[in-house]
Formats: structure tokens, sequence, C-alpha cells
């Protein structure tokens, strides 16, 4: 696999920023928890940082890494959070540096064999590598048809990256060479209004490759059907993710 940077949220860092769901807290508390101190984190693929800044309240110090100068432009900044624009297979951390290192909605971008190799070199022994994805987002049957519509090869299905296939199958397809740590569930939930969900299905890298291809905004298109099903666009509705996470240890 090529190890050449494939950049699908540059052209829309401060949407990504300001549209991407949060993780639960409780995956940082246990991810802290299961690291052999809390010296160092490795935050890679880090993006606009949003799982370096959780990191930081619960260690000392944060690596955070990627490979777009535009994504770390436009992170949060934190004292003790230094983040570095390079990709994750030749990163600069020292050898034996990090206790944890964190791929958050990333891993499937990577080159996995030249990664794993310099998450080796990185981690320090007993070290704790934990990587996770989200999936389809579900607020009932009529807003899910919807979703999933513009999801589908009708519209965005065809401009989603090869990549997305680890994704959809939950991680289960991905290489993932380590002693492996059983993770309980992290319930991830938002309460969003319509036009929070809206923005966020315009950062689905598969919408940016759609506007890019056609000069049209697919979400536009099924948006009177999505507002038809949602109802009152100020209503707060519970939105859910489907989340996995793969822990391990070297």
């Amino acid at each position: 696999m090529s190890t050449a940077f494939k950049d699908h949220f540059s052209g829309h860092a401060d949407l990504y920023r300001e549209a991407r769901p949060t993780y639960p807290d409780a995956l940082f508390d246990w991810l802290a928890a299961l690291a052999p101190d809390r010296a160092l984190a490795w935050d890679c693929g880090c993006g606009n940082g949003q799982a370096s800044v959780a990191l930081a309240q619960r260690f000392d110090r944060v690596v955070a890494t990627d490979p777009s100068a535009n994504q770390i432009a436009d992170a949060e900044q934190r004292a003790n959070v230094e983040y570095r624009v390079e990709p994750g297979e030749r990163s600069s951390l020292a050898d034996a540096s990090a206790s944890l290192v964190t791929i958050a909605q990333a891993l499937h971008w990577f080159d996995h064999a030249a990664f794993y190799a310099e998450v080796r070199r990185v981690l320090k022994p007993g070290g704790v590598i934990a990587a996770w994805s989200y999936a389809a987002c579900r607020v009932d049957a009529a807003v899910d048809k919807v979703i999933d519509h513009l999801y589908g090869d009708a519209l965005t299905g065809p401009y989603w990256p090869a990549e997305r296939a680890y994704v959809d199958a939950g991680y289960r397809t991905i290489p993932f060479p380590f002693e492996k740590i059983a993770a309980p569930e992290f319930p991830m939930v938002m309460r969003w209004n319509l036009d929070q969900l809206l923005a966020y299905l315009r950062s689905w890298s598969a919408t940016q490759r759609y506007i890019k291809a056609n000069g049209a905004d697919p979400v536009a298109i099924v948006e009177a059907d999505l507002r038809a099903a949602w109802g009152d666009s100020a209503r707060m509705r519970e939105v859910v993710w489907q989340f996995h996470l793969l822990a391990g240890k070297v």
C-alpha cells in the first residue's frame, strides 16, 4: 500500500471542526486507566484535535500529528498539546516514548504495515494502542431512511473512498496485529437540531467529493425530505452513531 497522503478533509477543515460529533468522555477515562502511565499520549491522524484535547485532560503531555496542515491550523489549542504536521507512518516521536497511541476515525486511511512498525517503535513496553471509528448515525425510521438514501449508490455512495469499507465493516476487517484488549461499549450520542445534522452530512468526504464532481450539493437534494421527517427544525433530537473500538498492547 502506498504511503501517499490521501487528503479528504483539508478542503473543508473548518466545516469538519464545527460539524463533527464529540467522543464519549468515558472512552478517554478507560484509555487513561489502561496506559502504563500518563506521561505522554500520541494522537495520530488528529485532524482538528478533538481527541487530542480530551487526552490533554488526562495526560501530562500530548503530541498530536496529522499530515494536513489545514486541519492542524484549525485544531483546538491546549498548553500541553503539541501539534505536528507529519504522517503517522513517519513520526518525529522518540523511541519508546509514548504510553498510549490513539487513532480516531482515521486508521482506515493509513499504510497499516508502515504505521504499525512506527507504533511499535514509539510505544514504551506495556503501551496501549486504540483506534476507533463511527459509521452511520441513527435518529428514527423516517430520518434514517433519508440519511440512508444520501449515503447510498444513488447519491454519495460512489464518492466514498475505498477505505470507507473498513468503517462500514465496523473495523472487523482492518489489520490489527496487537494483543487485543476487550473493550466495553461506549455509546456515542449527541443532541442536535436539524441544522447541526445537515452540517454533519455536509462534512462527509463523499459529500464534498460529490460537490466537486457535480457542482451540486447532494444534501440539498434530500433536505426537504429530511425536514419533513425531522419536524420542527429547532427540535433537539438524539443522534446515535455505531461506534467501533479496537484496543491492544505491545
